[in-house]
């Protein structure tokens, strides 16, 4: 009896535990499935593809991705987790080449998703400040979601622009 009783409040606190992160495991995984179609898009470009830009002074492939991993890496800043010593915020426009891109996209994307359970519930209505906005975290965390989501969009209309197939698509 002892025993069984020891499993069920294991199994119970696992439980709670689960509940209490619901809403962060949630949001990584709405934004892990995100970014995994970013990165097979991102994939299927070319290296040529990587300077198309619709019109002058829109960014272009190589830039729309960099975008991405920049706003992981300052909304995640402004919540008390800053980009790691090997990352230059101010640098990473000027990478260029479609391998180079595509790994400071999948580092900064790796860096979102391990920081996103780090954010305590508790702490979900504490105020910051992102710069384009004040909003508690909770907000900060939908907004990385979102903004990943906006530009997967983004890149599908350049894809089709480009005669790319979403690889999801096939």
């Amino acid at each position: 009896m002892k025993k069984i009783a020891i499993c069920l409040f294991l199994a119970f606190s696992g439980l709670v535990s689960a509940q209490e992160n619901l809403t962060q495991t949630t949001i990584q995984g709405v934004l892990q499935g995100n970014q995994a179609q970013v990165v097979q898009l991102a994939e299927a470009f070319s290296e040529d593809q990587y300077n198309w830009r619709p019109s002058e002074g829109v960014n272009s492939v190589g830039e729309a991705l960099l975008h991405i991993a920049g706003g992981n890496y300052f909304i995640l800043s402004k919540m008390g987790f800053p980009p790691p010593e090997t990352v230059d915020m101010m640098g990473l426009s000027k990478i260029t080449g479609k391998d180079n891109i595509l790994a400071a996209l999948k580092q900064s994307n790796e860096f979102a998703l391990a920081h996103i359970t780090k954010v305590e519930t508790a702490k979900f209505s504490e105020e910051v400040d992102y710069g384009f906005a004040k909003m508690n975290m909770l907000a900060g965390l939908l907004a990385i979601m979102e903004h990943n989501g906006e530009h997967k969009g983004q890149l599908i209309a350049y894809a089709r622009s480009n005669d790319v197939v979403p690889p999801w698509s096939k």
